[in-house]
Protein backbone atom coordinates (compact mmCIF):
# COMPACT_ATOMS: atom_id res chain seq x y z
CA UNK A 1 0.00 0.00 0.00
CA UNK A 2 1.09 3.42 -0.98
CA UNK A 3 1.62 5.82 1.48
CA UNK A 4 -0.12 9.43 1.23
CA UNK A 5 2.26 12.33 -0.02
CA UNK A 6 1.98 14.26 3.08
CA UNK A 7 2.73 11.62 5.21
CA UNK A 8 5.85 10.20 3.21
CA UNK A 9 6.99 13.88 3.35
CA UNK A 10 6.34 14.18 7.34
CA UNK A 11 7.79 10.82 7.57
CA UNK A 12 11.02 12.25 5.85
CA UNK A 13 11.15 15.47 7.41
CA UNK A 14 10.93 14.63 11.05
CA UNK A 15 14.58 12.74 10.76
CA UNK A 16 15.55 15.68 10.16
CA UNK A 17 13.92 18.59 12.43
CA UNK A 18 16.64 20.07 15.11
CA UNK A 19 15.72 19.26 18.52
CA UNK A 20 13.33 22.31 20.55
CA UNK A 21 16.42 24.08 22.13
CA UNK A 22 14.86 24.27 25.63
CA UNK A 23 17.72 23.59 27.87
CA UNK A 24 16.49 21.52 31.11
CA UNK A 25 17.90 21.00 34.73
CA UNK A 26 20.04 17.71 35.42
CA UNK A 27 17.01 16.45 37.12
CA UNK A 28 14.43 17.12 35.14
CA UNK A 29 12.38 13.94 34.38
CA UNK A 30 12.71 11.67 31.52
CA UNK A 31 8.35 12.49 30.49
CA UNK A 32 9.15 16.09 30.59
CA UNK A 33 12.14 16.07 28.47
CA UNK A 34 10.17 14.06 26.07
CA UNK A 35 7.17 16.62 26.05
CA UNK A 36 9.43 19.53 25.59
CA UNK A 37 11.55 17.89 22.43
CA UNK A 38 8.46 16.82 20.79
CA UNK A 39 6.45 20.12 21.26
CA UNK A 40 9.62 21.77 20.10
CA UNK A 41 9.66 19.01 16.96
CA UNK A 42 5.84 19.46 16.54
CA UNK A 43 6.42 23.66 16.49
CA UNK A 44 9.16 23.62 13.83
CA UNK A 45 7.36 21.08 11.62
CA UNK A 46 4.41 22.96 11.79
CA UNK A 47 6.26 26.24 10.55
CA UNK A 48 7.43 23.67 8.06
CA UNK A 49 3.27 23.03 7.44
CA UNK A 50 2.83 25.98 6.72
CA UNK A 51 5.53 26.85 4.23
CA UNK A 52 4.33 23.26 2.29
CA UNK A 53 0.58 23.69 2.55
CA UNK A 54 0.29 19.94 3.92
CA UNK A 55 -2.56 19.10 5.82
CA UNK A 56 -2.25 20.18 9.53
CA UNK A 57 -4.44 17.13 10.84
CA UNK A 58 -2.14 14.39 9.71
CA UNK A 59 1.19 16.39 11.07
CA UNK A 60 -0.81 16.23 14.78
CA UNK A 61 -1.77 12.65 14.30
CA UNK A 62 1.98 12.11 13.20
CA UNK A 63 3.41 13.87 16.30
CA UNK A 64 1.02 12.88 18.78
CA UNK A 65 1.91 8.90 17.52
CA UNK A 66 5.66 10.10 17.94
CA UNK A 67 4.85 11.58 21.33
CA UNK A 68 2.99 9.13 22.80
CA UNK A 69 5.35 6.17 21.27
CA UNK A 70 8.36 7.80 22.89
CA UNK A 71 6.87 8.37 25.97
CA UNK A 72 6.18 5.00 26.20
CA UNK A 73 9.76 3.75 25.30
CA UNK A 74 11.20 6.10 27.96
CA UNK A 75 8.78 4.75 30.34
CA UNK A 76 10.06 1.35 29.95
CA UNK A 77 14.01 2.16 29.82
CA UNK A 78 13.97 4.61 32.23
CA UNK A 79 14.86 3.29 36.41
CA UNK A 80 12.04 3.70 38.33
CA UNK A 81 12.71 6.21 41.15
CA UNK A 82 10.13 3.99 43.67
CA UNK A 83 12.34 0.89 42.86
CA UNK A 84 14.06 -1.03 45.89
CA UNK A 85 17.73 -0.64 46.13
CA UNK A 86 20.24 -3.35 45.36
CA UNK A 87 22.43 -4.59 47.82
CA UNK A 88 25.28 -3.15 46.26
CA UNK A 89 23.62 0.20 46.34
CA UNK A 90 22.74 0.24 49.67
CA UNK A 91 26.30 -0.94 51.33
CA UNK A 92 27.76 1.62 49.26
CA UNK A 93 25.45 3.58 50.99
CA UNK A 94 26.79 3.17 54.42
CA UNK A 95 30.49 4.81 53.24
CA UNK A 96 29.04 7.55 51.12
CA UNK A 97 26.49 9.78 49.59
CA UNK A 98 25.64 11.48 46.50
CA UNK A 99 26.94 15.10 45.92
CA UNK A 100 24.81 17.98 47.13
CA UNK A 101 24.16 20.54 44.98
CA UNK A 102 26.35 22.86 46.44
CA UNK A 103 28.79 23.26 49.57
CA UNK A 104 27.24 26.03 51.26
CA UNK A 105 26.77 25.65 54.88
CA UNK A 106 23.44 27.10 56.78
CA UNK A 107 23.72 31.00 57.17
CA UNK A 108 26.39 31.38 54.54
CA UNK A 109 26.50 34.39 51.92
CA UNK A 110 25.70 32.81 48.60
CA UNK A 111 24.34 35.51 46.10
CA UNK A 112 25.55 35.16 42.94
CA UNK A 113 27.35 39.11 42.93
CA UNK A 114 29.64 37.20 45.74
CA UNK A 115 30.22 34.23 43.38
CA UNK A 116 30.84 36.10 40.08
CA UNK A 117 33.63 38.10 42.80
CA UNK A 118 35.04 35.48 43.74
CA UNK A 119 35.37 33.00 40.41
CA UNK A 120 36.88 37.19 38.93
CA UNK A 121 39.65 36.80 42.09
CA UNK A 122 40.39 32.82 41.13
CA UNK A 123 41.45 34.09 37.59
CA UNK A 124 42.84 37.06 38.83
CA UNK A 125 46.96 37.14 38.40
CA UNK A 126 47.15 40.49 39.52
CA UNK A 127 46.78 39.36 42.93
CA UNK A 128 50.73 37.79 42.91
CA UNK A 129 53.40 39.81 42.99
CA UNK A 130 54.52 38.86 39.45
CA UNK A 131 50.99 39.76 38.09
CA UNK A 132 51.12 36.32 36.71
CA UNK A 133 49.75 33.52 38.89
CA UNK A 134 46.33 32.99 39.78
CA UNK A 135 44.53 30.15 41.95
CA UNK A 136 43.95 28.91 38.40
CA UNK A 137 47.57 28.60 37.64
CA UNK A 138 47.99 25.53 39.97
CA UNK A 139 44.15 24.65 40.25
CA UNK A 140 43.69 24.57 36.59
CA UNK A 141 39.67 24.37 36.13
CA UNK A 142 40.22 23.16 32.87
CA UNK A 143 42.31 19.73 33.65
CA UNK A 144 39.93 18.83 36.79
CA UNK A 145 41.78 21.68 39.32
CA UNK A 146 45.42 20.32 39.06
CA UNK A 147 48.17 21.39 37.80
CA UNK A 148 49.38 17.91 36.38
CA UNK A 149 52.71 18.65 38.25
CA UNK A 150 54.46 16.94 40.44
CA UNK A 151 54.79 20.05 42.50
CA UNK A 152 53.43 22.89 41.65
CA UNK A 153 55.47 26.07 40.54
CA UNK A 154 55.63 29.51 42.31
CA UNK A 155 56.94 32.78 42.21
CA UNK A 156 60.45 33.25 40.77
CA UNK A 157 60.08 29.40 39.75
CA UNK A 158 60.65 28.48 42.86
CA UNK A 159 59.42 24.36 43.41
CA UNK A 160 56.40 23.81 46.00
CA UNK A 161 56.64 21.23 48.82
CA UNK A 162 53.83 18.83 47.71
CA UNK A 163 51.84 18.33 44.93
CA UNK A 164 49.17 20.47 44.53
CA UNK A 165 45.58 18.67 45.64
CA UNK A 166 42.35 19.40 42.86
CA UNK A 167 40.25 22.21 44.06
CA UNK A 168 36.62 20.82 42.49
CA UNK A 169 35.43 18.89 45.50
CA UNK A 170 37.33 20.60 48.06
CA UNK A 171 34.87 22.63 49.71
CA UNK A 172 32.82 19.03 51.37
CA UNK A 173 36.66 18.40 53.12
CA UNK A 174 36.67 18.48 56.60
CA UNK A 175 40.14 20.27 56.49
CA UNK A 176 42.44 21.80 53.93
CA UNK A 177 45.43 21.44 52.47
CA UNK A 178 47.28 18.12 52.73
CA UNK A 179 48.36 19.16 56.88
CA UNK A 180 44.69 20.25 57.34
CA UNK A 181 46.14 23.62 58.78
CA UNK A 182 43.10 25.27 57.28
CA UNK A 183 38.90 24.84 58.51
CA UNK A 184 38.10 25.69 55.21
CA UNK A 185 38.22 26.83 51.63
CA UNK A 186 37.90 30.92 52.78
CA UNK A 187 41.30 30.96 54.99
CA UNK A 188 42.56 28.38 52.80
CA UNK A 189 41.88 31.01 49.70
CA UNK A 190 44.24 33.41 51.77
CA UNK A 191 47.20 31.52 52.45
CA UNK A 192 48.81 30.83 48.81
CA UNK A 193 48.60 34.96 47.99
CA UNK A 194 50.48 35.42 50.58
CA UNK A 195 53.22 32.34 50.51
CA UNK A 196 56.53 33.68 49.74
CA UNK A 197 56.72 30.35 47.12
CA UNK A 198 53.80 30.70 45.66
CA UNK A 199 51.85 34.47 45.17
CA UNK A 200 54.27 35.83 46.99
CA UNK A 201 51.84 38.95 47.94
CA UNK A 202 50.98 40.78 50.60
CA UNK A 203 47.52 42.02 51.96
CA UNK A 204 48.48 45.82 51.55
CA UNK A 205 49.38 44.33 47.69
CA UNK A 206 46.28 42.78 47.10
CA UNK A 207 44.17 45.81 48.35
CA UNK A 208 46.00 47.91 46.71
CA UNK A 209 45.33 46.10 43.42
CA UNK A 210 41.78 45.78 43.65
CA UNK A 211 41.03 49.20 45.37
CA UNK A 212 43.00 50.61 42.24
CA UNK A 213 40.06 48.91 39.70
CA UNK A 214 36.63 50.80 40.18
CA UNK A 215 35.11 47.95 39.08
CA UNK A 216 36.62 45.68 41.61
CA UNK A 217 35.49 47.92 44.50
CA UNK A 218 31.86 48.43 42.97
CA UNK A 219 31.77 44.33 42.83
CA UNK A 220 32.98 43.98 46.28
CA UNK A 221 30.73 46.31 47.59
CA UNK A 222 27.53 44.79 45.57
CA UNK A 223 28.98 41.15 47.27
CA UNK A 224 29.14 42.63 50.97
CA UNK A 225 26.29 45.39 51.00
CA UNK A 226 25.85 45.45 54.71
CA UNK A 227 29.45 45.28 55.57
CA UNK A 228 30.73 48.69 57.25
CA UNK A 229 34.07 48.01 54.68
CA UNK A 230 33.47 46.23 51.98
CA UNK A 231 37.27 45.78 50.55
CA UNK A 232 39.35 44.41 53.10
CA UNK A 233 41.68 41.12 52.43
CA UNK A 234 39.08 38.80 54.84
CA UNK A 235 36.25 38.98 52.16
CA UNK A 236 39.16 38.30 49.37
CA UNK A 237 38.75 34.90 51.03
CA UNK A 238 35.36 34.38 51.11
CA UNK A 239 34.36 35.42 47.68
CA UNK A 240 36.64 33.20 46.34
CA UNK A 241 35.71 30.10 48.90
CA UNK A 242 32.03 30.81 47.63
CA UNK A 243 33.03 30.17 44.29
CA UNK A 244 35.13 26.72 45.38
CA UNK A 245 31.43 25.71 46.63
CA UNK A 246 29.91 25.79 43.46
CA UNK A 247 32.94 23.66 41.91
CA UNK A 248 31.39 19.69 42.43
CA UNK A 249 31.28 17.79 39.68
CA UNK A 250 28.28 15.23 39.83
CA UNK A 251 29.32 11.49 38.10
CA UNK A 252 27.62 8.42 37.53
CA UNK A 253 28.56 7.16 40.88
CA UNK A 254 26.19 9.61 41.96
CA UNK A 255 23.27 8.25 39.94
CA UNK A 256 23.77 4.67 41.01
CA UNK A 257 23.79 5.93 45.01
CA UNK A 258 20.54 8.14 44.03
CA UNK A 259 18.79 5.38 42.80
CA UNK A 260 19.85 4.13 39.18
CA UNK A 261 21.63 0.49 39.50
CA UNK A 262 21.97 1.14 35.89
CA UNK A 263 24.19 3.95 36.32
CA UNK A 264 27.48 1.58 36.63
CA UNK A 265 28.90 -1.08 34.01
CA UNK A 266 28.83 -4.48 35.59
CA UNK A 267 33.21 -4.05 35.27
CA UNK A 268 32.89 -0.85 37.66
CA UNK A 269 29.89 -2.92 39.97
CA UNK A 270 32.44 -5.42 40.32
CA UNK A 271 35.26 -2.84 40.92
CA UNK A 272 33.31 -1.28 44.02
CA UNK A 273 32.85 -4.57 45.36
CA UNK A 274 36.61 -5.01 45.26
CA UNK A 275 36.90 -1.24 46.54
CA UNK A 276 34.93 -2.34 49.60
CA UNK A 277 36.27 -5.71 50.14
CA UNK A 278 39.45 -4.49 50.27
CA UNK A 279 38.85 -1.41 52.77
CA UNK A 280 39.69 1.38 50.55
CA UNK A 281 36.15 2.36 51.51
CA UNK A 282 37.58 2.60 55.16
CA UNK A 283 39.74 5.92 54.64
CA UNK A 284 37.69 6.66 51.34
CA UNK A 285 34.57 7.73 53.00
CA UNK A 286 32.16 10.64 52.76
CA UNK A 287 30.25 12.65 49.25
CA UNK A 288 33.74 13.28 48.61
CA UNK A 289 35.32 9.92 48.68
CA UNK A 290 38.18 11.21 51.08
CA UNK A 291 38.99 14.35 52.83
CA UNK A 292 37.60 12.91 56.11
CA UNK A 293 40.53 11.89 58.03
CA UNK A 294 44.61 11.69 58.35
CA UNK A 295 46.06 8.38 57.66
CA UNK A 296 50.13 8.09 58.49
CA UNK A 297 52.19 7.73 55.05
CA UNK A 298 55.52 7.86 53.73
CA UNK A 299 55.59 7.23 49.68
CA UNK A 300 58.15 4.80 48.18
CA UNK A 301 60.31 8.37 46.68
CA UNK A 302 60.90 9.69 50.37
CA UNK A 303 61.66 5.98 51.62
CA UNK A 304 64.12 5.59 49.18
CA UNK A 305 65.80 8.68 49.81
CA UNK A 306 65.50 8.97 53.32
CA UNK A 307 64.11 12.26 53.13
CA UNK A 308 60.38 12.24 54.37
CA UNK A 309 57.94 15.51 55.41
CA UNK A 310 56.97 15.54 58.56
CA UNK A 311 53.09 16.37 57.24
CA UNK A 312 50.53 17.46 60.12
CA UNK A 313 53.41 17.11 62.60
CA UNK A 314 54.62 20.63 61.45
CA UNK A 315 51.13 21.82 62.25
CA UNK A 316 50.15 20.06 65.77
CA UNK A 317 53.80 19.47 67.22
CA UNK A 318 52.16 16.29 67.93
CA UNK A 319 54.43 12.45 67.51
CA UNK A 320 51.40 10.89 66.68
CA UNK A 321 50.90 13.75 63.31
CA UNK A 322 54.27 12.66 62.07
CA UNK A 323 54.11 11.80 58.26
CA UNK A 324 50.01 12.13 58.88
CA UNK A 325 48.21 13.73 56.15
CA UNK A 326 45.09 14.44 54.90
CA UNK A 327 43.47 11.13 52.81
CA UNK A 328 42.84 12.40 49.34
CA UNK A 329 39.27 12.54 47.51
CA UNK A 330 38.85 9.88 44.73
CA UNK A 331 36.56 12.12 42.93
CA UNK A 332 38.18 12.16 39.76
CA UNK A 333 41.06 10.77 40.33
CA UNK A 334 41.69 9.07 36.93
CA UNK A 335 42.73 12.80 35.67
CA UNK A 336 43.86 14.51 39.05
CA UNK A 337 47.51 12.46 38.50
CA UNK A 338 50.51 12.63 39.59
CA UNK A 339 49.40 11.12 42.85
CA UNK A 340 50.60 11.14 46.29
CA UNK A 341 51.33 13.90 48.89
CA UNK A 342 54.82 14.41 46.96
CA UNK A 343 53.37 13.54 43.08
CA UNK A 344 56.27 11.22 42.65
CA UNK A 345 53.80 8.20 40.81
CA UNK A 346 52.11 9.03 37.72
CA UNK A 347 50.48 6.05 37.37
CA UNK A 348 47.07 5.29 38.98
CA UNK A 349 47.80 1.60 39.10
CA UNK A 350 50.97 1.50 40.70
CA UNK A 351 49.24 4.29 43.41
CA UNK A 352 46.29 1.80 44.10
CA UNK A 353 49.09 -1.14 44.58
CA UNK A 354 51.04 1.18 46.76
CA UNK A 355 48.27 2.23 49.18
CA UNK A 356 46.72 -1.02 49.52
CA UNK A 357 49.99 -2.45 50.35
CA UNK A 358 50.82 0.20 52.87
CA UNK A 359 47.43 1.17 54.13
CA UNK A 360 45.69 -2.26 54.55
CA UNK A 361 48.80 -4.84 53.73
CA UNK A 362 46.84 -6.23 50.91
CA UNK A 363 48.88 -7.23 47.76
CA UNK A 364 46.49 -6.74 44.97
CA UNK A 365 46.13 -9.01 41.87
CA UNK A 366 46.27 -7.80 38.66
CA UNK A 367 42.36 -8.78 38.58
CA UNK A 368 41.82 -6.87 41.63
CA UNK A 369 43.74 -3.89 40.12
CA UNK A 370 42.11 -3.71 37.31
CA UNK A 371 38.27 -3.66 38.39
CA UNK A 372 39.46 -0.84 41.13
CA UNK A 373 40.63 1.24 38.51
CA UNK A 374 37.41 0.73 36.47
CA UNK A 375 35.46 1.72 39.43
CA UNK A 376 37.12 5.04 39.86
CA UNK A 377 36.57 5.47 36.48
CA UNK A 378 33.11 5.95 37.53
CA UNK A 379 34.02 8.50 39.76
CA UNK A 380 35.06 11.20 36.97
CA UNK A 381 32.40 13.84 36.83
CA UNK A 382 31.28 16.42 34.92
CA UNK A 383 32.72 20.04 35.35
CA UNK A 384 30.36 22.91 35.71
CA UNK A 385 30.22 25.22 32.87
CA UNK A 386 29.69 27.85 35.02
CA UNK A 387 33.05 27.40 36.14
CA UNK A 388 34.93 27.51 32.45
CA UNK A 389 33.36 30.66 31.52
CA UNK A 390 36.69 33.26 31.98
CA UNK A 391 35.27 36.22 32.99
CA UNK A 392 36.59 39.48 32.12
CA UNK A 393 38.95 41.58 34.33
CA UNK A 394 38.57 44.90 34.65
CA UNK A 395 41.77 46.74 32.90
CA UNK A 396 44.56 48.35 35.18
CA UNK A 397 44.83 51.57 35.83
CA UNK A 398 47.72 53.88 36.25
CA UNK A 399 47.42 53.10 40.29
CA UNK A 400 47.41 49.68 39.68
CA UNK A 401 50.60 48.17 41.26
CA UNK A 402 53.30 46.85 38.62
CA UNK A 403 54.69 43.18 38.54
CA UNK A 404 57.58 42.67 40.53
CA UNK A 405 60.31 39.96 39.23
CA UNK A 406 62.72 39.59 42.29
Amino acid sequence: MTSHPAVTKIQAFWKTVPDAGIVLKKNTGPLLEIVYFSMGKTIRIMNYVKKKHISRPLVFVSAFIVLLSVMLLTHCAAPEKDAELTGLQERALRFTSPLPEDAFLEGMPRSQALMDLGKMLFYEPRLSKSGLISCNTCHNLATFGVDQLPVSIGHMWQKGPRNAPTVFNAALHRTQFWDGREPDVESQALMPILDPLEMAATQEHVLAVLSSMPEYAERFQQAFPDADQALVYEHVGVAIGAFERILLTPSRFDDFLSGDAGALTEKEKKGLEVFMDVGCNSCHGGPAMGGQAFSIFQTPAERASGKSDPGRFDITGNPLDMHAFKVPSLLNITQTYPYLHDGSVWSLSETVDIVAMDMLSRALTPEENALILAFLEALTGEIPPYALELPVLPASTADTPRPVFD
